[in-house]
């Protein structure tokens, strides 16, 4: 099952031949994580690319006063990374866990690069990932920057239907850039004008 999401989620964007499936499957390795397992930690180097399957993943960096400030979560069919670190084989900025008990496939860096060169049009696929990536976080940062709370709540929500309901407040509120309490007493605030 986990591999015919993955297969599903690349063949979307292009099409792949029986050879290019039993090439894929070869260089794919699963991995199961239990929740708050860490798949990445600050300055560790992220040598894999990361496609979750079941469970969800977040990624986020911690500042000076030990606050989390979340970048993404990855429920199942989506792509997480520390992706200055994996391009570049830099230590990485960021910490990856599991938010719950979560399956995984990876990749490593060396066996995609050779995934490029045996399945070109794989390039292509990669690159529709990070330009939709590269939008995705160009109006986050805009919404960061320019919209209230409320509104920032409203856009993780239609980002993220499917987490609402299983994510901590606190994970949410950080998220969305604001305090725990600050979420709750806004959230508390439109349930009594409903």
């Amino acid at each position: 099952m986990s591999a015919e999401l993955l297969l599903q989620s690349i063949q979307n964007h292009i099409s792949l031949s029986e050879t290019d499936v039993l090439a894929l499957g070869k260089s794919f390795r699963a991995r199961k994580l239990r929740k708050k397992h860490f798949i990445l930690q600050e300055g560790e180097v992220l040598n894999h690319a990361i496609f979750v399957t079941q469970g969800c993943l977040r990624s986020y960096s911690v500042d000076k006063n030990g606050f989390e400030h979340i970048l993404q979560f990855a429920p199942p069919g989506w792509w997480i990374s520390d992706m200055k670190s994996f391009k570049r084989q830099e230590p990485a900025t960021l910490y990856i866990d599991a938010i719950e008990d979560s399956e995984i496939l990876m990749i490593s860096k060396a066996d995609l690069d050779q995934l490029y060169l045996a399945i070109p049009k794989l390039e292509h696929f990669f690159r529709v990932l990070a330009e939709n990536a590269l939008i995705t976080f160009q109006h986050r940062l805009i919404d960061n920057l320019s919209l209230p709370a409320k509104d920032r709540y409203a856009n993780f929500c239609s980002t993220y239907p499917t987490l609402i309901q299983l994510l901590p407040q606190k994970y949410v509120a950080s998220y969305i850039g604001v305090t725990p309490e600050f979420l709750s007493k806004m959230l508390h605030q439109s349930a009594r004008k409903s």
